[in-house]
């Protein structure tokens, strides 16, 4: 059958990246038509990305797919994050133990390309969604009605049309600079070499998160998923670029740590230079910017892909709302106002963390080990990351854009599971009596359940049944009633997204709650970008 010339969906994606697999599965799932554009063949074969932290986790629950799950795959590190310099003196531990305020271990490491496997058989099982393999989108033309999308492949055309149009192609992106987007460059970037290796049967690694701050060159060795390790090395000032991605060269530098052909695989090596920055504007009329297109910075703080799944959860709340008619698409505007901030700050982390690591000079270097020996002996917390937090846009009060809890409930049906899972997403209206609840009409309910916000109560013990509007869920261990003390209220109102709308203490206050969300959805004055 000849392949068709023109396309029509909701919603096009330009990348089938992580970033663009997971938004084209949420908004498949919500009902949505999206077709993936992608230049390659088929996915990226090779390792990019290596680690994850726990909100990423419960990101991967929301499709499906949590880490438990994929035991070959990714897996929990449970341990310190050791800094040294180059006499292996320990200058920071940073203690990456436990579970996070989502439920998930705080730290994982994972082989992107299974992980995208398995994004991508997920993705084969909706009929919604169509994956244009080996096209590049090569021009747009927003009509202010829809998005007109211009693909190329050798001598071939085509065209896609779609209410809507998201770039998540890359530091690169062709889709940014299309729309005349500009970028608020922060001038730091280094040269490295990336180097994966996957041992021989009989070869073992060591599993610790290591960062060599070595003046002679500095270096990372971390975790690479289950059975591989990853290594990343610095172009020293006196070498080449060209020279830096030669195979005798990921050899030579892996010899120094006892590796060699005899007794591993390299997977791969690529050189690589991060940059810090981010898009002036992630929305232009009906193009939106996601993951690399829209944001980048060093790679010390893991936090690269993270941020990019932030975007996409943080987006396709929304752009579902706007595309059932839910919301005025003014809110997309609240996109960028929420995102960047968290972005910028982590952005800004990152590079403090390079500057810490990336000195060649000896004298330099000699200092930094000083002045962080002291500061360990002192007996100082390491430096915290950013905690996530929406700048502003649709929240209110003082939690209002912070981050949820998740814990483990229990109900009559499943037992004990990650309440995510017990209500089938995310979004949910958590009180802590049924009668909070009796302000709320039938529309109501039905209104945030188009949304994606499931009604719970919490209970001591059970009894309850789910009437189609509530869920009553037992708070197995405490957690959710101590969080509820925590923020002063009995009740919470969370996002689609994970993030808080806001707080309540009274039944009044919970139905003002409820209703002020519904209304700052189709409130034209929301769309202020910070």
């Amino acid at each position: 059958m000849a392949e068709r010339r023109y396309v029509q969906a909701d919603v096009l994606v330009v990348g089938c990246g992580p970033v663009g697999k997971i938004i084209a599965l949420r908004l498949a799932r919500a009902g949505h038509s999206v077709v993936i554009v992608e230049k390659q063949p088929a996915t990226y074969p090779l390792p990019r990305a290596v680690t994850h932290d726990a909100e990423v986790g419960r990101i991967l629950q929301s499709v499906g797919l949590p880490p438990s799950a994929m035991p070959d795959i990714t897996e929990p590190y449970d341990d310190m994050y050791v800094w040294v310099n180059d006499d292996d003196a320990v200058l920071l531990e940073v203690d990456w133990r436990g579970l996070g305020k989502s439920g998930w271990y705080n730290t994982y490491f994972f082989h992107q390309p299974a992980l995208e496997q398995r994004l991508l058989e997920a993705l084969e099982n909706e009929p919604n969604v169509t994956v244009l393999w080996g096209w590049d989108y090569h021009e747009h033309r927003d009509t202010h009605r829809e998005v007109t999308a211009e693909l190329r492949r050798g001598n071939g055309r085509r065209t896609v049309s779609a209410q809507y149009l998201i770039g998540a192609d890359g530091a690169a992106s062709r889709v940014r600079a299309n729309s005349g987007i500009g970028w608020r460059d922060l001038g730091y970037f280094f040269d490295w070499l990336v180097v994966d290796v996957k041992p021989n049967s009989d070869q073992k690694f060591p599993r610790v998160a290591r960062q060599r701050c070595d003046h002679r060159r500095p270096y990372t060795s971390v975790p690479g998923g289950p059975g591989r390790r990853r290594w990343e090395f610095m172009k020293l000032p006196d070498e080449r670029v060209e020279d830096l991605n030669a195979t005798e060269f990921a050899w030579q530098l892996l010899a120094e740590h006892g590796v060699s052909p005899a007794d591993a695989v390299l997977e791969r090596h690529a050189h690589y230079r991060f940059q810090a920055g981010w898009a002036e504007q992630w929305r232009t009329g009906r193009v939106l910017l996601a993951g690399d297109a829209a944001h980048q910075m060093p790679p010390f703080a893991g936090q690269g892909l993270g941020a990019g799944l932030r975007d996409a959860m943080n987006l396709t709340w929304k752009l579902a709302a706007v595309l059932d008619g839910l919301a005025d698409d003014r809110i997309l505007d609240t996109y960028y106002s929420e995102r960047v901030a968290h972005v910028a700050d982590f952005v800004r982390f990152s590079i403090s963390l390079g500057e810490v690591v990336c000195i060649t000079d000896p004298d330099e270097a000699a200092g930094r080990d000083r002045r962080m020996a002291a500061a360990r002996a002192g007996g100082g917390p390491p430096p915290a990351p950013p905690q996530p937090r929406l700048g502003p846009g649709i929240h209110s009060g003082a939690h209002g854009g912070t981050l949820s809890l998740q814990s483990v409930v229990a109900d009559s049906r499943y037992g004990r599971r990650r309440l995510d899972d017990v209500i089938g997403g995310p979004g949910v209206l958590l009180v802590s009596r049924r009668d909070l609840l009796d302000g709320l009409t039938g529309l109501d309910y039905a209104t945030l359940r188009a949304l994606g916000v499931r009604a719970c109560v919490l209970m001591e013990t059970s009894g309850g049944h789910d009437d189609g509007f509530v869920v009553p869920i037992i708070d197995v261990d405490g957690s959710y009633m101590h969080w509820l003390r925590s923020l002063s209220a009995e009740a919470v109102l969370i996002r689609p997204d994970f993030y808080l709308y806001g707080t309540a203490e009274t039944q009044a206050e919970v139905t003002g709650l409820v209703h002020a969300l519904l209304d700052s959805l189709q409130d034209n004055s929301i769309g202020v970008q910070a």
